[in-house]
């Protein structure tokens, strides 16, 4: 089987949720900003793969920075933007509560254009982040999360960054639940099946239809 492109992105979506590869796949609104900063990031050093069902571009094999679409905006997503220097005001929290992960939201092709310059500071600036190692430091947690969120969150960027954007209550709901069971197997399977609820933003307790209108 040949590897997802962008080209497959664009046409299908990220395949997280349940609009991946139907006409409400919100990637379609976005596709012409969406190939403006692809355009943009590949003037770049960095190499383009599709991760996650997402571009994503690494250095060194190092995930620096990805693209993604929500229902009002695209986005761009640097994975250690808490670093940055922000001399534009672009870059913003993915939620209240996100510590590392730094996005600018775009909502035309146009605002893409205007930003242009300041994205490719970015960029320089992520690359120079990644090549002298540089970590966000650790802080507090609603709750003591269980070595397998740990490891799945680390390896999962786009659902870190939606798990760091829930309020600390639904985070620790969700600690809580994930922190229950005595066996690490169960633990994974309550993780794996809660993915797509925290992709959506939605907590654990909270009303949910498996799609958002």
């Amino acid at each position: 089987m040949s590897k997802p492109t962008v080209e497959d992105f664009l046409s299908k979506g990220c395949m997280r949720c349940p609009y991946g590869d139907t006409p409400d796949c919100k990637v379609h609104q976005w596709t012409t900003a969406i190939r403006s900063l692809r355009t943009i990031i590949l003037e770049s050093p960095l190499e383009e793969e599709i991760k996650w069902g997402v571009p994503c571009y690494t250095h060194e094999g190092k995930n620096i920075v990805m693209i993604s679409a929500l229902r009002d905006n695209c986005v761009l997503s640097f994975l250690k933007g808490a670093l940055l220097n922000d001399p534009y005001g672009l870059l913003e929290k993915p939620g209240a509560n996100s510590r590392v992960a730094r996005v600018i939201r775009f909502r035309s092709d146009e605002a893409v254009s205007a930003a242009a310059p300041a994205i490719r500071d970015y960029l320089a600036q992520a690359i120079q982040v990644e090549r002298e190692g540089r970590k966000v430091p650790p802080s507090g947690t609603p709750e003591k999360q269980p070595e397998e969120l740990v490891r799945i969150l680390e390896e999962d960027p786009p659902l870190r960054m939606a798990f760091e954007a829930l309020t600390p209550g639904r985070q620790r709901g969700y600690i809580i639940y994930f922190s229950a069971p005595k066996k690490s197997e169960t633990r994974i399977s309550r993780i794996e099946r809660s993915k797509e609820k925290i992709l959506e933003g939605i907590g654990l307790h909270d009303k949910y239809s498996g799609k958002r209108k």
